[in-house]
């Protein structure tokens, strides 16, 4: 009778990535070998609800977010992580006097935070976490500060609430991204697990880079670019509308010489952007190069463009798989499940925050 009342209950919490053209949502359960995919959705967000990383139609992402939570119902979770991104975003590593409790340290992080955020603090929401001893003066630390205007984080909660689901955590996206890490480790032979791995999240209007040093996430880097561009590029050559070009270019039904006018010169300018990242990262770090890239997001559905990437930085790449080694709901399909994974890992990364 009283066999499981003594035992902690774990919150169901569904990760919920929401993009500029698509809402997708994973949830995880703990199973014997690591996670279990309880289930997995995307819906597709109308052009214009999301604008450069902000929600401008909260009740439109809301009534979207209600197919997520209906689709979800049978597993009886209520919370929600979602997570911000973009110029409203700013993440600093600073250098603190080591001290006795987190209340002094909180003091000490906000008047920092005066001379480090270009917003007044009561327009912002802060968070910090000490990493670790400073490697230089063991009297110091070295602390996370992250802080995102406060309006971005509360358009994200409000879409969730009118979603009929409630916010838990609201994340930054780099992090989520990092964190999906360690779905995909078995993508990675002993060698690479020991340098510098990319994880790079191509999404409609968003460029994400989180590199992975041994598994914490070191390195963070947004870039206003996604296949946004390579609608554009369909919409201005071949006179089509926005619908039009979306839906030529995910059936395959493109003009023949697509690929040399629209196709090519995409995959050209987005490995320039990740190359000039990488750059960056090696440059702030004595060097050190990232030995594998995992490429996820919309974009990957983009046939060859990890082959492409491949070839013109030099770096080997592939398409992430982070549910290959997870056990499947026995009503998900499986085999579609991994043709779609390299979508999702923002998603995976947002629910695993119910496992930190």
């Amino acid at each position: 009778m009283l066999k499981g009342l003594l035992k902690p209950k774990t919150t169901k919490m569904i990760g919920i990535d929401i993009g500029s053209s698509a809402v997708k949502a994973v949830l995880f359960s703990k199973s014997n070998n690591g996670f279990k995919v309880e289930n997995i959705a995307s819906f597709p967000l109308k052009r214009g609800y999301v604008v450069d990383n902000a929600i401008t139609d909260l009740q439109g992402v809301g009534e979207v977010i209600k197919k997520v939570k209906k689709k979800f119902a049978k597993s009886g979770a209520e919370h929600a992580s979602a997570a911000v991104s973009g110029s409203g975003v700013i993440i600093k590593t600073i250098y603190m006097n080591a001290v006795r409790n987190d209340e002094e340290l909180e003091s000490q992080i906000e008047i920092e935070a005066e001379n480090l955020i270009p917003y007044p603090l009561d327009e912002v929401s802060l968070d910090f976490e000490v990493i670790r001893e400073n490697a230089v003066n063991s009297e110091k630390v070295d602390v996370l500060l992250v802080a995102a205007r406060t309006e971005l984080v509360q358009a994200r909660a409000q879409a969730l609430e009118f979603g009929k689901l409630q916010a838990k955590v609201i994340d930054v996206e780099g992090y989520a991204l990092g964190r999906a890490y360690k779905l995909i480790e078995h993508q990675l032979s002993e060698d690479e697990q020991s340098k510098p791995v990319a994880l790079v999240d191509v999404g409609a209007s968003m460029l994400t880079v989180a590199v992975v040093h041994k598994k914490e996430t070191v390195f963070i880097k947004e870039q206003a670019f996604g296949g946004e561009q390579y609608t554009q590029s369909i919409v201005a050559y071949y006179g089509m509308d926005n619908y039009e070009a979306e839906q030529a270019k995910l059936n395959g039904e493109l003009p023949r010489n697509y690929v040399f006018e629209v196709l090519a010169p995409f995959q050209t300018a987005l490995t320039q952007q990740i190359k000039r990242i990488l750059q960056m990262y090696s440059s702030a770090n004595d060097n050190n190069q990232v030995g594998k890239i995992i490429l996820s997001g919309g974009c990957t559905n983009i046939e060859g463009l990890d082959v492409a990437i491949n070839e013109e930085i030099g770096i080997s790449c592939v398409l992430a798989q982070p549910f290959l080694h997870c056990e499947v709901r026995k009503s998900i399909d499986f085999d579609q499940l991994n043709k779609e994974a390299s979508q999702y890992m923002m998603a995976s990364g947002l629910a695993l925050r119910n496992f930190k």
